[in-house]
């Protein structure tokens, strides 16, 4: 278990706290490297080794993350040495990432007291596995959806991560980095964890109660937000299944009606029914892609009166019909073409893998969400 008794200050710098990190297909290599990279630097500013990283796939052999990028790993969970942590290392496409073996070998080191771990999407194999429930869970807002609606006994949450008993899971990008520098804190104090910090540009470690996705960030006005549309915002996003009437959202911030629609017309430039209904379909969208729940349970978990209303709003307003937009499927593109009647040297090798990569993160549910 890691906790800031877990050490005694006397013998820190003999204990060696050993790390694994299980390579899912389609690992996102941002939040891996955000993971090992204090852990290199805490030894390296301390004179010590207080931290030993081994990477891990099923069965030996190469992974590729998310990038196209291959990565031939230590062990296999057949010859992994001990373990004081284990954390999983998740990416795209995480529902279809794992296979019963991990899920075995996971539960296998539960059993062995070893304390586990999640980075990016790494936390939906746990839970999965039976090994989150009861526990608080943080993981890539895009799979919050998938998780929440599959492993109701989990505590899912919106924060950067969270460290619950013998359990450490993280959200992306690099909010790894805070979850192992708040670690390194806990073990070997808060001077070592800043310099770490200060290594790495970092102006700040964020805490455990940091939220990942501040709604609406973008609302700014020389500075100050506008704490009360972010209100209503958050209202609407922990409410999507029985969505809120215009009249109480008002009250629940302490406005009119007519000034509610005033600040999201000024701000957002369109009406509260318009973003709640955009909120819904985006949460519609994540777990059309990321879960295999009928569109009728979808419907309903989304806060739509019927099937045929999801539907008509889902194709008027995303482009496509809920059906088609599960099946993900999108024709070959003219440079996708082209790429593969080239010769397999390496630099049409490395373009071949940009393509190869865009086509399989069309499954996402952040594929083409941005338009240029």
């Amino acid at each position: 278990m890691i906790s800031s008794t877990a050490f005694d200050p006397i013998s820190d710098y003999q204990k060696v706290t050993r790390v694994g990190f299980l390579m899912l297909d389609n690992f996102t290599m941002i939040a891996v490297a955000s993971a090992i990279e204090p852990l290199r630097m805490a030894n390296q500013l301390s004179g010590h080794e207080l931290y030993s990283w081994h990477m891990i796939s099923e069965n030996g052999g190469p992974v590729s993350a998310s990038d196209g990028l291959s990565f031939a790993p230590d062990f296999s969970v057949a010859d992994m040495p001990e373990l004081d942590l284990l954390i999983v290392c998740g990416g795209v496409d995480i529902t279809r990432s794992f296979t019963q073996k991990q899920v075995s070998w996971l539960q296998l080191m539960s059993r062995r007291g070893v304390t586990l771990g999640g980075i990016c999407t790494g936390a939906y194999l746990l839970a999965h596995a039976g090994l989150l429930d009861g526990y608080d869970c943080s993981t890539h807002w895009e799979c919050m959806a998938s998780l929440q609606e599959h492993y109701p006994k989990v505590n899912c949450n919106n924060r950067l991560f969270s460290i619950d008993r013998n359990r450490m899971t993280s959200s992306g990008g690099i909010s790894p980095m805070d979850m192992l520098l708040h670690m390194v804190s806990l073990q070997h104090g808060p001077k070592l964890s800043m310099a770490v910090s200060d290594m790495f540009i970092c102006d700040r470690i964020r805490s455990e109660f940091d939220q990942q996705r501040v709604p609406l960030r973008q609302l700014h006005n020389g500075g100050d937000s506008k704490p009360k549309l972010v209100d209503v915002i958050e209202l609407m996003e922990n409410n999507l299944e029985e969505p809120i009437g215009l009249d109480e959202l008002a009250a629940f911030v302490s406005v009119s009606r007519r000034q509610l629609e005033r600040m999201f017309l000024k701000y957002l430039n369109c009406s509260p029914s318009r973003f709640y209904l955009k909120l819904r379909l985006d949460r519609a969208r994540q777990l059309l892609k990321q879960s295999s729940m009928p569109i009728v349970e979808i419907s309903t978990a989304c806060g739509f009166v019927s099937t045929p209303h999801f539907s008509r709003c889902y194709r008027k307003h995303i482009g496509i019909s809920p059906r088609d937009e599960r099946k993900g499927t999108l024709p070959m593109t003219s440079q996708q073409e082209t790429t593969e009647e080239q010769p397999n040297d390496g630099f049409f090798a490395s373009m071949k893998r940009s393509v190869a990569v865009l086509h399989s993160a069309q499954a996402e549910p952040s594929f083409g969400s941005v338009a240029i």
